[in-house]
Parts: structure tokens; sequence; C-alpha cells
């Protein structure tokens, strides 16, 4: 296949994989223990959302679910998948490693150890929040601080500080479990780690909203230029390009998204693991259209398993579990179809 044809391609799975995206979005609303018809919540979505004079022939508990309940979880949903999936994609390419994950930096490791602490101190939802996202900014900081006075390769020098600073913010993390009250801390410190967006509120999503949008911002407008990461550092200095300047660009970025991710939602692995993996197979490895690709089925994976979640059981079932079932086998079939290629 020629390069034309390539990128047309590549242009028509992004545009299917959007339009996808949205018809899911909207039949996700449909979905719940209080049935509300696709009709009901398009014209509920409009009156609200828009302004538009719709006469309320609706049940009023419909447009409570609608808006008070669904509407933030969905929306918040697809901003974590989208903000996970394009932190792994860029991970991926600053790197040069398709085994790169959000997690690569500590980022979550410092978001999970902010959270736990915040719970033991007795912070309200907001607290932990707040308190998640800092350490897990803090756990970037860090990262450069030590991966800057390392000789060598800078990329490797934050990947080996991003392994060591995690892994003192896990151990950290196992200490709170430890001392933790077994009645009630402990309980709430296991489930935040597990992952969820049960009980996502509008102000959760405002907090969201900022950082993510500024970080998928800046991917967005530097994907053609992750291109030249994938290079080696002489071929790309040749190019006229700062590298080390758009490599911490691109990461700050990335860590921005984990961070507000992780903060919102808790641990949810896989998505920006698989999600890049899976297409790069479909897509090719010009990040022009691979971000675009993978912030929009890592939102729209996101959206189908918080589905499952919530409708396939009595209890809802941890989302970060179900992107591990699903995740896991996934990967393993695209690892060995590579080898067979």
């Amino acid at each position: 296949m020629n390069t034309r044809n390539q990128k047309t391609v590549s242009r028509r799975r992004v545009l299917l994989i959007g339009v996808a995206l949205i018809v899911f979005f909207f039949a996700s609303f449909a979905f719940g223990r209080y049935a509300v018809p696709v009709t009901d919540v398009i014209k509920i979505l409009l009156k609200n959302c828009f302004g538009l004079p719709f006469k309320a022939d609706w049940d009023a508990n419909m447009e409570i679910a609608v808006m008070n309940v669904r509407l933030p979880r969905i929306v918040l949903a697809c901003l974590v998948g989208c903000s996970l999936s394009g932190a792994g994609c860029a991970y991926q390419s600053v790197f040069r490693n398709p085994m790169a994950a959000p997690d690569i930096l500590g980022a979550s490791s410092g978001a999970c150890f902010g959270a736990a602490l915040a719970i033991l101190l007795g912070r309200s939802s907001v607290g932990i929040t707040i308190s998640a996202f800092c350490f897990s900014i803090l756990s970037l900081l860090l990262v450069y601080l030590i991966g800057s006075r390392v000789r060598g390769s800078r990329a490797t020098s934050l990947l080996l500080a991003g392994i060591m600073i995690g892994s003192l913010f896990s151990a950290g993390t196992s200490y709170i479990k430890l001392v933790a009250d077994p009645g009630n801390q402990l309980p709430a410190i296991t489930y935040w780690l597990m992952g969820s967006l049960s009980g996502a509120k509008m102000r959760d999503l405002l907090f969201a909203a900022v950082p993510m949008g500024v970080g998928l911002l800046v991917l967005f407008i530097l994907r053609w230029r992750v291109n030249l990461l994938t290079l080696h550092p002489d071929e790309a200095r040749a190019m006229g390009t700062n590298t080390e300047r758009l490599r911490f660009f691109v990461v700050s970025a990335a860590t921005l998204l984990t961070a507000a991710s992780v903060a919102s939602s808790g641990m949810i692995g896989w998505v920006g693991l698989v999600i890049p993996n899976l297409c790069r197979k479909l897509i090719g490895n010009d990040n022009r259209y691979l971000l675009p690709a993978s912030m929009l089925f890592g939102a729209l994976f996101l959206l189908l398993v918080d589905d499952i979640s919530r409708n396939l059981l009595a209890v809802e079932i941890p989302i970060g579990i179900l992107t591990a079932f699903v995740g896991a086998p996934f990967f393993l079939y695209l690892m060995t179809r590579k080898e067979k290629a």
C-alpha cells in the first residue's frame, strides 16, 4: 500500500472510531438499573444542555438519572479513557517501547499514595482527589530532578528514575494499608485502588476536565512532531528539532493526563498499554493519526467497559478489575499474533 492510500485508510478508520464513539456515547445513557428510552435521553440532553423548548413529557426521575447520575459518569469515562490511551501512546513513542504505559514514570503510584494518605487522614472525596493529583505531579518532578542528574540517555534516565520513584510510592502505599483501620479505612483504600467511576459528580468532571483538556490539546498539537522522537537523536537534531524540549513537553502532558485520570477514577490499568498497540495495528505508526485514534478508541473502550461494570451484575464491578480481565488476554493475543507475523 502506497503512502497516499495508507493516509486515506488511516483517516477513514479514525473517522469510523469517532462515529462509533458518538453512537455508544448516547446509547450508554439508556443503560442502567432505571430504564430510559433513547428518544427521551436525546430530548432531556437537548433541553438541559442546549435549552431547546421540549415539553417535559418524561418522568422526573428519568431526568435526574440522565443529568445527575449518568451524564457525569459517561463523560468522565470518555475523558479518562481518552487521557490514559493518549498518554500511553505518547510514552510508547517517547521511549520507543511498545510496552510503555501511563504509570511508567511513577505518576500512578504517586496518585495512589496521595489518595491512601488522604483516606488515612479522614479527608473528604474532594480532598482525596486533590491529594492524589498533587502527589502524582510530585512524582513527575522527582523523576525529572533525578533523571537530569544521571549521565547517559535522557529517556533511559527518566525510565529508571520513574521505576525507582514508583517503587518508593508503592512501598508507602503498602505501609499506609498496614496501619489503616481495617474497619473502614482499609476497605476504602482497597476499593479506590481498584478503580471506579461510581458516584461521579459534576465537580469531579470539572476538576478533571481542565488538566485533561490541557494535556490532550498539547499532545494533539504536537502529534506530528512526536514522530521525530522515534528517530535517533542525531537524526532528529539534524532536522532542526530540540529533542530534549520536545520530550519534556510530551512527557509532561502525558503525565498530566495520567495524574488527572488516576486522581479522578483510581487505578485503571491496561487502557494505556493495550489500546495504543491495537490502534498501531489498525492505523500504523504515524502519530498524526495514531494519537487521535488512540484517544478516541480509549474513550470508546472505557465507555463500553463502564457500561458492562454497572449493568452486568446486581453489584457493580470496579472498572479496574474489568479492564484487567479484558486487557490482559487481549494483549496476549496481540503479542502472539505479532510473533506469527
